[in-house]
């Protein structure tokens, strides 16, 4: 078997891992004495210095050279979708070329693809799916008798099928740094740029469960392809907004999705308490990987653990029926190496979130999707066997901890089946405020603010939270708000940064009823960011003309000073203060 054969083998080897690993230090010490391997990216919030990250590694783990794949695959892929969007506009489609683009912008996300190999695989998947989309623009037009209007940018140049050397060599021409364009536009056409991106894994797990959307797909590839042109400021902050739009369909989808899949969630108690038994824990966003992963251990005495983002699985009926699901594993995605070092069974990694393991459980980590890393095995195909095995090889918890909970569950449906007793609570004076504390967490210390500010929040008001950002504080005893006899938790956990559609569903309906917008309402949100999510959800938030939004730890990289006072003049985003004391006396106000 050839060296390339092997790299592209589907089988999950140790020689195929030894393999990429022998690659990746080869490039290493290829490129890592050039100063010209140094990368720049501002996509996430952790960025060295609050600028971005400019050295060999970014602070999230990503190499140079992955950066560099990364730069180059965006570039091909505005370029798919420049003309697929023409041919949208003719009235032809290509499933397989939606796709590849959904998957590929995933794929450049934060925390989800660390191996330089993938990267070359999707390169060259790229450099396919580029020749077919231009040969589909073509057949049109001529199908219609219309002459081609051709893009002026250069095509790409591997079909000799270059080594990963010379396609990080040519992704540098595609830095940010290249651009010859203003900070201040660069840094909108970036902000938009990462709202199609989180945008793409939100439609992903979407796709995943069985629901497409034509207008959501065309709206990606006509956005992708205003990237390429020169937008003015004024056509760019338009451009933004209609990706806020965008992205809210888009969640209502894998709402639908989700839902559909799995019920509608309902409240449930979860155990945080590790039990006797082997063991799996399962990380990430996808239901449908989890559901894999229940199906397949059944029987098997093989106990499952939610990490992270899938905490709020335990609520959806279909799911919560798997008796072997035991309870939620750890806190945040930034706790992985701690938490995982000490979990003693198989680690999944479905989306994104991963952090570079450490050689006390690499080998015991399994990917899924598009998520990658060097020397960790990925699973390609729906059987789950590796990881399985791996499972009843490891030793598992030992003994059973004392029980603790969390109550999870509260999507839209089920807050606005209570909405009349909400609302006459608020009509009572038994609720002063509503606070949303959510988002992303990540490693600062200054994000225990969420903490403090949700420890300070008066006893009569009602804390919504959503996104992992609620590890902060989603163990403390909130209590209740007793009205009319029932017991309302002044802590409702609403899901999944996924689930923003229904934090923002809940908003509206409550506005509707007090007649008023979700402005008008007693209502304040307090929001933490990371990653390009989270700005897919800020542009929603914002293209629904919510205002007054505090955000933290820290203001976006790639909003220059004049851009943020256009948001502030505008919308009144406000960054968070140093003090949870001050900013929570300025809110009650409202």
């Amino acid at each position: 078997m050839s060296l390339l054969s092997i790299i592209k083998s589907k089988s999950l080897t140790t020689t195929k891992l030894h393999l990429q690993n022998a690659i990746s230090l080869n490039l290493k010490r290829q490129f890592a004495t050039k100063d010209n391997s140094k990368m720049f990216c501002y996509q996430c919030e952790q960025t060295q210095d609050g600028t971005g990250c400019n050295g060999l590694k970014g602070v999230c783990g990503k190499t140079s050279f992955v950066a560099s794949l990364q730069d180059l695959l965006l570039n091909v892929t505005k370029k798919i979708s420049t003309f697929t969007s023409m041919s949208r506009q003719l009235g032809t489609k290509n499933p397989e070329v939606d796709r590849f683009v959904l998957e590929s912008l995933f794929s450049t996300v934060t925390n989800v693809n660390f191996d330089e190999v993938r990267f070359k695989e999707y390169l060259q998947k790229a450099e396919s799916q580029l020749e077919k989309a231009e040969k589909d623009y073509r057949e049109v037009c001529q199908s219609k008798g219309i002459q081609p209007k051709m893009p002026t940018f250069a095509k790409s140049f591997w079909k000799a099928n270059p080594d990963l050397g010379s396609l990080i060599e040519e992704g540098k021409k595609f830095s940010i740094l290249k651009r010859n364009r203003s900070k201040d536009l660069t840094g909108i056409e970036e902000m938009i740029l990462y709202g199609i991106k989180g945008g793409a894994a939100y439609l992903e797990h979407a796709k995943v469960l069985g629901i497409e959307d034509e207008e959501a797909y065309s709206f990606m590839h006509d956005c992708l392809k205003k990237l390429t042109e020169e937008l003015s400021l004024d056509e760019l902050l338009k451009l933004a907004m209609d990706t806020g739009k965008w992205n809210f369909k888009v969640m209502e989808l894998l709402d639908k999705a989700n839902t559909q899949g799995y019920g509608d969630p309902v409240p449930t108690k979860v155990s945080i308490s590790p039990v006797a038994g082997k063991c799996i824990v399962v990380s990430g966003h996808d239901l449908y990987d989890l559901e894999l992963v229940l199906k397949q251990t059944e029987n098997k005495n093989i106990n499952v653990y939610t990490h992270g983002e899938m905490l709020p699985a335990h609520g959806y009926p279909k799911l919560k029926k798997y008796k072997h699901l035991v309870g939620n594993y750890g806190g945040a995605w930034q706790n992985q190496k701690k938490e995982f070092s000490a979990f003693p069974g198989s680690i999944l990694m479905t989306t994104n979130c991963i952090v570079p393991p450490s050689d006390a459980y690499r080998h015991r980590v399994f990917t899924r999707s598009v998520v990658g890393f060097p020397g960790v095995q990925h699973i390609l195909s729906d059987d789950l066997s590796p990881l399985i095995n791996s499972a009843l090889l490891n030793k598992g918890f030992l003994k059973d901890s004392p029980r603790k909970e969390i109550l999870v569950g509260f999507g839209h449906k089920t807050v606005l089946g209570i909405a009349d007793l909400i609302i006459d609570a608020v009509k009572s004076g038994a609720i002063k405020h509503f606070f949303l504390i959510g988002g992303c967490d990540g490693y600062e210390l200054d994000r225990n603010y969420f903490t403090d500010f949700a420890k300070r929040v008066p006893k009569d008001c009602v804390i919504l939270t959503l996104a992992c950002g609620k590890y902060r504080f989603n163990k403390l005893d909130f209590g209740t708000i007793k009205h009319k006899g029932v017991e309302i938790p002044r802590l409702l956990d609403i899901g999944q940064c996924n689930d923003s559609y229904s934090a923002i569903k809940i908003a509206v309906a409550l506005a509707e009823a007090f007649k008023t917008d979700v402005n008008g309402l007693p209502l304040s949100l307090i929001l933490s960011w990371f990653e390009q999510k989270a700005v897919a959800v800020l542009l929603t938030l914002l293209s629904l003309g919510v205002k007054n939004i505090r955000i933290g730890p820290r203001l976006p990289a790639f909003l220059t000073p004049p851009v943020v006072k256009v948001l502030v003049d505008n919308f009144g985003i406000k960054p968070i203060s140093s003090s949870p004391k001050k900013d929570l006396k300025e809110l009650l106000k409202k």
